[in-house]
């Protein structure tokens, strides 16, 4: 039988927030973000995700604000990762465009400007979402990876979800993260699978 925990999520970006909590929802599971926590930003956050792979960046966030709240902390490192760029920008996917002035949509124009030029003499070019999702609670780790397939389209296509998601045309919908519903997105989403698949674990577990 799982434990009922208060579980925070280690996230201020404000769309993987939202799609979060819809995506932890739908498998019963609650979670406090950091503001609700009382934890407020600081400096060396942006030091946290120094590594070169997902499963290193999510786990290595996990295990900072576990320390900084005591709290069973959940967190992700995710990214866009394009065959023709020998997966580029994958880890730096929320820096790719390097305009560290910019925030929120105007960084998310910035990044995906950048990839079309990258990409503007290359067709169709294959593409996966990829997502590490990290569990730690002081004596338990848990990081589970997963993917979703696609490529990169030149000209965004429907108005949801955030940062690549307009230019990521979806092989398992058919049709672009930005058209799809929340619900249909949380199906076959990377951060949707690598959820799906830590919740399962971390109940098999116990740990919620």
């Amino acid at each position: 039988m799982g434990v009922d925990r208060v579980l925070l999520l280690a996230t201020r970006n404000t769309g993987k927030l939202k799609e979060l909590n819809g995506i932890l929802g739908g498998f019963g599971v609650s979670a406090i973000d950091l503001d609700a926590a009382g934890i407020p930003p600081r400096d060396d956050e942006d030091a946290i995700e120094a590594f070169e792979t997902f499963r290193e960046n999510a786990l290595a966030k996990a295990r900072y604000f576990y320390r900084v709240s005591d709290l069973p902390t959940l967190a992700d490192d995710s990214g866009l990762s394009v065959d023709s760029l020998d997966g580029a920008p994958g880890v730096h996917s929320r820096r790719y465009s390097g305009r560290d002035d910019l925030t929120g949509s105007d960084l998310d124009a910035a990044n995906n400007r950048k990839l079309a030029v990258e990409l503007r003499d290359t067709l169709h070019p294959s593409a996966m979402f990829e997502c590490a999702a990290a569990y730690v609670d002081g004596d338990c780790e848990i990081v589970e990876q997963c993917a979703a397939e696609g490529e990169v389209i030149r000209a965004p296509r429907g108005n949801n979800g955030f940062g690549y998601d307009p230019y990521f045309l979806s092989r398992d919908l058919g049709k672009t993260f930005g058209e799809a519903t929340d619900a249909e997105k949380a199906t076959v989403s990377h951060r949707g699978r690598a959820f799906s698949t830590l919740v399962a674990v971390l109940r098999q577990r116990g740990r919620i």
